[in-house]
């Protein structure tokens, strides 16, 4: 049985910790929409800094690494469950880069 998007949200909102909002919304193609917004760091105006991510496949795990980055930087003292995954968010970032630049060296390649 799928999760509803209340206990999404919860089980999201626990291991992101005490600082996080999050929210999880649907978009037009009724797919979930990851929002982790920081109760801290405003940016232009009044805003808070957040992350937001469409669903997918791997919406969340792209809104949690956003969000875990951010506590890094921002919060390096911060209690979160989630601070545990920063060795993965790292790993699939750098995955992530690679396969970038592998793409343009391709479409460079191709260009010529």
């Amino acid at each position: 049985m799928t999760a509803s998007r209340s206990a999404r949200e919860r089980k999201a909102a626990s291991e992101a910790g005490p600082l996080a909002r999050v929210k999880i919304d649907l978009d037009a193609d009724k797919q979930f929409v990851y929002k982790i917004s920081c109760s801290e760091c405003v940016v232009r105006g009044s805003r808070n800094w957040s992350a937001y991510r469409p669903g997918g496949d791997n919406g969340f795990m792209a809104a949690m690494d956003r969000w875990i980055f951010h506590l890094k930087e921002k919060h390096p003292g911060a209690d979160a469950p989630c601070m545990a995954f920063l060795p993965a968010a790292q790993q699939r970032l750098h995955q992530r880069r690679e396969r970038q630049e592998a793409e343009l060296t391709l479409s460079v390649e191709n260009d010529t």
